[in-house]
């Protein structure tokens, strides 16, 4: 067994996820990984913000995509870099609830939570 299969699920900083490329199954990019959230009762990484669409930071939206949604690409956590992949079209993240840099959503509030969780299909972190 390789050391990368032996360890592929050790933690990792947030600081090496931010940055990080996010693709469809195909390999499409779709963005990348601009923020880290975590909800603090439960030290559970909530979201990570993804960006799509702009050049070079002018225009680009900001997802937040429930982290559960991600899966890390073990076959690419070497030296050529690593990359998450959403199980979403470019069509459906570009459909996304999303907001710009300047204009966060609330994090308090729980219906945006549970429309983003539902959105993504996936079950809110919480429960």
């Amino acid at each position: 067994m390789s050391q990368l299969r032996e360890f592929s699920n050790s933690p990792i900083k947030a600081s090496t996820i931010i940055g990080t490329n996010v693709v469809n199954p195909k390999g499409d990019h779709l963005g990348d990984v601009k923020e880290i959230v975590i909800d603090p009762r439960t030290g559970k990484v909530a979201y990570a913000v993804v960006t799509f669409g702009g050049f070079l930071g002018l225009g680009e939206k900001l997802f937040a995509i429930p982290f559960s949604a991600l899966e890390y690409n073990v076959t690419k956590s070497d030296l050529v870099g690593s990359e998450y992949i959403l199980h979403v079209s470019r069509e459906r993240l570009e459909l996304a609830p999303g907001f710009d840099s300047d204009h966060w959503p609330l994090m308090s509030d729980e219906k945006w939570h549970r429309d983003i969780h539902t959105y993504y299909e996936r079950m809110p972190y919480w429960e």
